[in-house]
Parts: C-alpha cells; structure tokens; sequence
C-alpha cells in the first residue's frame, strides 16, 4: 500500500475555523433580537398612534366589528371558494395560451413574420388595457352579440383573466426563451429534434427555472384580480361582501375579503421569496459577495 493511499485526511475544523463559526452564530442570534426588538417597538408606536386619532372609534366600529365579521364569514367564504376556482382555471388557460404566443413570438424564418405580428399585437393589446376594461369588454359585449348560449358571468371573467394574464405570462417565457444560449437549440437539432420536439425537452425547462420568480409574481397578481369578476356580478368574496355592507351598513365584510385574500396570496409569495433566494444562491454559488 502506497503512502498516499494510506494516509488519513484529518477534516477535523481547525481552531480558527471553529471561532469563525462561533462568531457567525452570535451575529446572527443578535441579529434576530434586534430585529424582533425593532419590530414590536415600531409595532408599539404605530398602535397607539393610531388609536389615540380622534376618529378611531368610529373607525373601530365601522371596519372592525367582530359580530359583522362573523355574521359575514359564511357568505364570504362561500365566495371565496368561487374566486379559487376562478384561479385555478385560469392558470391553466394562461399556462397554455401563454406558452403558445411565447413559442409563436420566438419563430424563426420571414414565413413566420404574420403570426409573430399577431402574437406581438396581441401582447401589446391586452399588457395595454386595464383588466377592468377588459372584463366589461368580454362579460357585456361578446353575450350581447348572441353567438353563444348564456353562459354564467364567472366563465366570462376567467375568459378575461385569460386574455389579459397570457400576455404577461408570454413576454415573460420569451425572455426566458431567449435568454438559453443558442447552442442548447442546434444541439437539440443535431440529434434529431424537431422544432417542437426541442422547444419541449430542450429550451422549455431551462427558461421556466429562470423566469420561475417572474411567473410566481405575475401569479401573485392573478390571485389578487381575480376579485375584480365582481364587477360583473358573479358573486364572488367581493361582491358577497358588497353584499353584507349592504345589509349592516358596516365596511367589515370587506376587511374580511380582504384578510381572505392576504391569507390565500401568502403561501404563493413566501414560496416566490424563497425561489428567488434559492435561484440567487445557485448563481452566487462559489462566489465571493
């Protein structure tokens, strides 16, 4: 047996190793207690701010009043369930439609040039318009041409989130798109790949993990508008609280939607934050910052 073979690596950390991540530890408790400390401090001052405000009671009684809270809650919630299933298929609708104006932007070749136009106007159309304008324009005026059988005012809202959040979603998977080096395209080609064959096993996967955060966002978003379907009268969290102020002459139904989609918005963007740090870390990995 060689020398080399037989030696021991001794991976035991050295004393100023040691010290080093002793150091780090307490910087980082003391981190932590300062910025619990900092928090219930200016959490303190901003409550007794405001509930020393003249109108505070008033204020207390009209948008905190935990008896038309829970009065509320049940219709509220039934609501709710509606804005969820609104959300999810939208999502799909905005997956699949986004994922095709992205694949139709990024055609190579001057054949190609009125279908990429399209995809660009239609990009540049619905990013324009205000989702609102969109909703009246879909839930009032494709009904009124009467080529359709009466369908239910939450089809015609998805049918607007859809529009409207599948350009986002395809501008942001056309930078990701473009951002794969172009040798990832002609490898794929040069063992066989067609182009759709390619785009789906070679370009797709590597641009969803670099615009992932950027989807989540936009995600994110979708989850908040989604309440806007109310303006067409689906009675969704919003507009069952509408309804419920109406009959209490209290603004604490709307607080509750509110809280319910804050509640619902939460998981999406603290998992947002941590693919973001996650994709961060990857890039920095080995670096020194």
């Amino acid at each position: 047996m060689t020398e080399t073979n037989s030696a021991v690596v001794d991976r035991t950390p050295s004393a100023l190793e040691l010290e080093r991540r002793a150091f780090r530890a307490r910087s980082s408790r003391r981190s932590v207690l300062i910025s619990l400390a900092s928090t219930v401090v200016f959490a303190a001052l901003v409550a007794v701010f405001v509930v020393g405000t003249p109108g505070w009671r008033s204020v207390q009684e009209t948008f905190f009043d935990p008896e038309v809270l829970v009065a509320a809650w049940p219709r509220v919630i039934e609501g709710l369930w509606l804005n969820i299933r609104v959300l999810v298929v939208a999502s799909i609708g905005v997956a699949i439609v986004g994922v095709l104006l992205a694949s139709v932007r990024t055609l190579r070749g001057p054949i190609f040039f009125p279908l990429r136009l399209l995809a660009a106007a239609y990009t540049d159309v619905f990013r324009g318009m205000p989702l609102l304008i969109v909703l009246y324009l879909v839930g009032f005026g494709i009904p009124g041409l009467g080529l359709f059988p009466r369908m239910p005012m939450e089809f015609w809202g998805t049918v607007a989130l859809v529009l409207t959040y599948s350009a986002y979603v395809a501008e942001v998977l056309r930078a990701g798109i473009e951002a794969v080096h172009p040798s990832q395209r002609l490898a794929a080609r040069s063992l066989g790949l067609g182009y759709i064959a390619s785009l789906r096993l070679v370009i797709l996967p590597q641009a969803l993990r670099k615009v992932t955060p950027a989807l989540m966002n936009d995600f994110v978003s979708m989850q908040k508008d989604v309440g806007l379907i109310s303006v067409l009268g689906a009675v969704d969290a919003v507009r069952a609280a509408q309804i419920e102020t109406s009959a209490s002459y209290n603004f604490t139904p709307y607080v509750l939607a509110g809280l319910l989609f804050v509640a619902l918005a939460l998981p999406t963007i603290r998992l947002t934050d941590w693919l973001t740090a996650r994709q961060r870390e990857r890039e920095q990995h080995g670096s020194v910052v």
